[in-house]
């Protein structure tokens, strides 16, 4: 399928090495894997903690269990970020504060709607 999944794709360089089907009704497929639906805030079941392990004693406030999109979880980064007033980022499925705000970022996930576990 293609960068937008609607229609398969006509770039050459996703089939670059492929061996091709006779078979008219093939349809090609390629090894990325389908972005999870973002479930609605209600039935998003997030865990709060503070990590500070490989980051030179530093702490931060960590935002796991997010089920859905990478620009839904971006978004959700931005919006812990501005509500606290700090920086972060958002890797490997995580939401990552800078500082120790676990009882602040769950005030403002439980207010958007999420169900939050403070750990």
């Amino acid at each position: 399928m293609g960068k937008n999944n609607t229609k398969p794709s006509n770039d050459w360089k996703d089939r670059l090495n492929v061996v091709y089907s006779t078979n008219p009704d093939f349809v090609y497929q390629t090894d990325e894997e389908p972005e999870a639906e973002t479930l609605e805030p209600a039935k998003q079941h997030l865990k709060v903690s503070i990590d500070r392990k490989q980051r030179a004693g530093k702490s931060v406030t960590l935002v796991q269990g997010f089920v859905g999109t990478d620009d839904d979880l971006k978004e959700l980064g931005r919006l812990l970020k501005n509500k606290c007033g700090v920086g972060g980022s958002v890797k490997d499925g995580e939401v990552i504060i800078q500082g120790e705000f676990k009882q602040k970022v769950a005030d403002i996930l439980t207010a958007a709607g999420y169900k939050v576990k403070v750990i």
